[in-house]
């Protein structure tokens, strides 16, 4: 009978190679720290590589780990080809690919433009090539791996207008039809690829608001939450791990939601 593993060796990183994009964001920084803190060898990926250099320089480890950075632009398919073939080859391969970039814009319902919609779709579009990409690699090198996509509450749920009313614009739509997009990508790649050793999951957080949130909407997302409080960057870490890891080894189209029981009112 095959050893059980302990919950050390299932949650460990050790040996592995992880991508992730959008790494020195708000959230980001803490998810590829968390990655970095489990052993694993991190790559970050940005439009900017100064930018992806500088943040993979900061990350935790130990000789045995390799961070680095490579420039990678999320609405770029030459650069998401050009960008995920280095890093296969400085790292000597990937097991592990957060989809976590995205290039934010702010135009509410009322003043989005056609164009500055189907841009922010673009970003789907990024995750999906990005993801197809890891899977290829895998299945030619032989190896099992998973995706993680990065989605949102607002993928799952609408927003509350008075959260925002007076004090910051509405929630933006195409962000809502992105993450509600990307949520259901999960779930569709996931079932092709199941049988190619390759899991996709996707973490939704929210709310996560950063410091240079307007006030007076965070003290009104508070009252919607059930807890009462907002998320830290850090309550992702172990979310994110067992999604990775091989704790979550039997989990794959799923959408975990970080949101301090937002969605189950």
């Amino acid at each position: 009978m095959k050893p059980e593993p302990d919950i050390h060796q299932l949650f460990d990183l050790t040996g592995k190679t992880a991508l992730i994009t959008g790494a020195s964001g708000y959230l980001g920084g803490a998810m590829s720290r968390a990655l970095a803190e489990a052993g694993a060898s991190v790559i970050v990926g940005s439009r900017d590589a100064d930018r992806a250099g500088e943040t993979a320089a900061y990350l935790p480890g130990n000789d045995s780990q390799n961070h680095f950075g490579v420039a990678l632009n999320n609405q770029d398919e030459a650069s998401l080809e050009t960008g995920y073939a280095e890093a296969v080859e400085r790292s000597g391969g990937i097991d592990i690919l957060v989809n976590n970039g995205h290039a934010a814009d702010a135009h509410d319902w009322t003043n989005v433009s056609a164009e500055d919609f189907k841009d922010q779709l673009a970003n789907a579009t990024g995750y999906f090539l990005l993801a197809r990409h890891h899977r290829n690699h895998l299945v030619e090198t032989g190896k099992k791996g998973s995706v993680l996509m990065i989605g949102s509450m607002y993928g799952v749920v609408g927003s509350y207008p008075d959260a925002y009313e007076g004090v910051a614009p509405a929630s933006p739509v195409h962000y809502h039809t992105l993450k509600g997009g990307i949520v259901h990508l999960t779930r569709h790649l996931a079932v092709y690829w199941a049988k190619d050793g390759v899991r996709v999951n996707c973490l939704s957080p929210g709310p996560f608001p950063s410091e240079k949130a307007p006030q007076e909407m965070v003290e009104r997302l508070k009252h919607k939450s059930p807890m009462g409080r907002m998320g830290l960057p850090s309550e992702l870490k172990g979310p994110m791990l067992l999604l990775v890891s091989e704790a979550g080894s039997y989990l794959t189209g799923q959408n975990l939601l970080v949101d301090g029981g937002w969605t189950a009112w």
